[in-house]
């Protein structure tokens, strides 16, 4: 039975692996999801057949209730709230990870087994970075969802005189009670280390996601993935479990590299990006040179724009997502390319509030995954485009991230639009983005602003296009 449990764990990881790999692609990422929840399922079920836990009949209970939970929310959740329900799930894996090492622990002490130091670090580990993942999940969650605790706003990174210290006392006083349980596991004192642990393992977590920003989002949500792998891992040493650890470990590696990835594209620091408080208030200047006045543009005055431009480019942001408009623009790019010209949709990394959000938004929509171009692709080309049409975006389209050093976002990569031919920035107001500094390219003499709600103004021009 046992040979016959390794081989199936090893064939889940082989799954999980190729799962990974696929997802590195949009054209794959759906066939990767469910190759890795296969794995996922192989690896459950032989876990809790060898265990003895729970039977076949339990096992299938288990699969329809979680598949009409996942099917549930899946089917209801919006394209706005997507990134909130990925720091939950984020949140849940740690909460799991944390309870798998305090009932270990529960466990051990209540059959009268001593726990010994081997034993005792792992379940730590578990118990800390579950519960960090846990609670910052939930306050990335309440800044996602703009929420107020009393007068305070959570969105902006939330800052206090002496907060880094205040971290760096929590932090030591955890790493105290972790050693002074690892030395004497089994000792009078050590189950009240570990309560303590929990407690400050949950206010870490709070404190370490209350100074960062909404603009930092797609950075905390991939951190937090990479954390919940990473209690995961931990959980696997604990229960002695190989699969656990090998996911666990697949997990939190990807998500570091996610993570690094999604600093490259904003061109900071991860200790910046945790510690600076962008979004806080502090350190905003204006927008570099006069702003002049924006030029608006009506619907009709748009549509003659894109009707005579052969190559067109759409740079989606989160007012998209807002407005729920990527039906309607994937409309449009169909009548584009019949019309003759040729469509790219250009995708900054970080657009949106969670990584390949836009990516996942124009899959919704079946837009072609070869018409999605990356930064570094469209940036070389960009002043060869006819018309470049930026809905919802802001910050990642902003020129004095490249142009003003006294910019809080200079040295950020972006979408170079302001070097097209003509741009149309559908947007409802002049309102700042989530870095919360104008942005000079509304002011430009090759930029209309066509104000509105995303969708309704993409369905207009949908509308100009079929009558005319």
């Amino acid at each position: 039975m046992t040979f016959a449990i390794e081989l199936i764990y090893i064939v889940a990881a082989l799954l999980f692996a190729l799962g990974l790999k696929l997802l590195s692609s949009p054209a794959t990422a759906r066939r990767g999801n469910l190759i890795s929840a296969l794995g996922m399922l192989l690896a459950v079920s032989a876990t809790l057949l060898n265990q003895g836990i729970v039977s076949y009949q339990w096992i299938a209970v288990g699969i329809l209730v979680g598949a009409v939970i996942g099917a549930f929310a899946a089917r209801t959740v919006a394209m706005t709230s997507m990134p909130e329900m990925v720091a939950l799930f984020n949140g849940s894996g740690g909460l799991a990870s944390l309870l798998v090492g305090w009932a270990e622990y529960a466990r051990s002490q209540s059959a009268s087994t001593s726990v010994d130091t081997g034993s005792a670090v792992p379940i730590m580990l578990a118990v800390l970075i579950g519960g960090i993942t846990f609670t910052g999940s939930i306050i990335a969650w309440a800044k996602l969802q703009d929420l107020k605790l009393g007068k305070i706003k959570l969105g902006p990174a939330i800052l206090f005189p002496g907060q880094q210290v205040f971290n760096s006392i929590l932090l030591l006083a955890i790493l105290t009670c972790i050693v002074l349980l690892a030395i004497d596991p089994s000792g009078p004192n050590a189950q009240t280390f570990l309560y303590v642990v929990i407690g400050l393992s949950f206010l870490m977590g709070i404190m370490s996601v209350l100074p960062i920003g909404g603009a930092d989002m797609p950075v905390v949500i991939s951190l937090l993935n990479s954390y919940s792998g990473l209690a995961a891992c931990a959980a696997g040493f604990v229960i002695t479990n190989n699969i656990l650890i090998v996911a666990g470990s697949l997990v939190g590696a990807s998500g570091i590299i996610l993570t690094k990835i999604m600093c490259k594209a904003m061109n900071r620091s991860l200790a910046n990006v945790l510690f600076s408080g962008f979004g806080s208030g502090a350190g905003k200047v204006a927008a570099s040179g006069e702003q002049g006045e924006a030029k608006p543009i009506n619907a009709e005055d748009t549509f003659f724009i894109l009707e005579a431009a052969s190559s067109v480019a759409i740079v989606p942001g989160y007012g998209l997502a807002v407005a729920q408009a990527q039906h309607a623009v994937k409309e449009l790019g169909d009548l584009l390319e019949d019309n003759g010209a040729e469509v790219r949709y250009a995708i900054h990394p970080v657009a949106g509030r969670m990584p390949g959000h836009m990516n996942v938004l124009l899959a919704e929509a079946d837009v072609p995954y070869d018409s999605l171009v990356e930064m570094d692709d469209i940036n070389p080309i960009i002043e060869t485009v006819d018309v470049v049409l930026v809905i919802g975006a802001n910050d990642v389209v902003n020129p004095d991230a490249r142009d003003n050093p006294d910019s809080s976002i200079f040295g950020m990569p972006i979408i170079e639009v302001d070097r097209a031919k003509t741009v149309i920035v559908s947007k409802r107001s002049m309102r700042t983005g989530f870095a919360g500094i104008q942005n000079p390219l509304f002011f430009k003499d090759n930029t209309r602003m066509l104000f509105g709600d995303a969708k309704a103004s993409v369905q207009a021009l949908v509308s100009e296009f079929k009558s005319g």
